[in-house]
């Protein structure tokens, strides 16, 4: 990447990277991630282009199928927000994950910062058996009544 990018098509070539990845795509994450680039999702927090590729070959090995659909990117000069399903299949059925990740790019067009929100009890949780029940009980005990 060169100083004089445009950030907007930035994001573009960075969403169909998501919506592309494969784990032999995974070997061109340097094209996508700064060396010393920050992770975090539900689980994660981690700093290191070498964590950042863990966590994808991890997704790779644990599930089948898994698959990004970016629905929609908002941009501002080197941020942007892009809303998301991730599918995949677990455990012989198909599963997936609403949410969106914030993005920030440096002056070279490499993530710096990638934040995933999603709701791990809403799209995870509720999907565990006795958990699932236990998260769904308490779900509506703290909703309001209409």
């Amino acid at each position: 990447m060169t100083n004089d990018f445009d950030p907007f098509n930035r994001f573009r070539e960075i969403a169909t990277w998501f919506e592309t990845l494969t784990p032999s795509s995974l070997s061109q994450i340097e094209r996508i991630y700064a060396a010393d680039a920050t992770f975090c999702d539900p689980f994660n927090e981690l700093k290191g282009i070498g964590k950042v590729m863990a966590v994808y070959d991890h997704m790779f090995l644990n599930l089948n199928e898994p698959r990004f659909v970016i629905h929609q990117t908002i941009s501002q000069d080197r941020h942007a927000v892009m809303m998301w399903t991730f599918n995949f299949v677990w455990r012989n059925r198909a599963q997936k994950i609403v949410g969106c990740t914030h993005f920030e790019i440096d002056q070279s067009g490499l993530i710096t910062m990638h934040r995933d929100y999603w709701d791990a009890a809403q799209e995870l949780y509720e999907k565990i058996p006795l958990l699932g029940f236990l998260m769904r009980w308490l779900r509506r005990r703290l909703a309001i009544q209409q």
